[in-house]
């Protein structure tokens, strides 16, 4: 266990729950809603609202791979320790679905805060988006 996933379980900020069938399906059904709207949004040349709903469709996804563990986040930051701890690290989930997770944040977060973001960027967070959601389900499958 690392460092920053122990601090996240003291501080309270990640808690542990049951294994929650209703609140898994809820954030798949959130994060496939996000991608849809995602796509949609791209379509009609509106970047940056396609930015924040690509990341939260991965956010959803995320979340459901929590639930599935029994833990509850109460932070995106938590939310992505619990995923490198309890998936990455379990070698479940690669490294590289992480590293999509944390642009999507940064891309996000730029769009959100900075109002900066792109097409292109837009376009490639949507992608990933969907690859991550597809993972997820195949490891909702497969881990259980």
């Amino acid at each position: 266990m690392d460092y920053h996933f122990k601090r996240c379980l003291e501080k309270k900020s990640l808690v542990k729950i049951g294994v929650d069938e209703k609140l898994i399906k809820k954030e798949i059904a959130a994060s496939g809603d996000d991608l849809k709207d995602s796509k949609d949004v791209l379509k009609l040349n509106k970047y940056k609202l396609a930015t924040i709903t690509a990341y939260y469709s991965m956010f959803h996804a995320a979340r459901a791979l929590l639930y599935s563990k029994g833990y509850r986040e109460k932070s995106h930051f938590c939310l992505r320790m619990a995923l490198k701890n309890l998936f990455v690290n379990k070698n479940l989930l690669e490294t590289s679905f992480l590293d999509d997770y944390d642009i999507a944040k940064d891309l996000r977060e730029n769009a959100d805060y900075q109002s900066e973001f792109s097409k292109e960027n837009a376009e490639k967070l949507v992608e990933k988006a969907e690859k991550f959601l597809n993972k997820v389900k195949i490891l909702l499958k497969t881990t259980k």
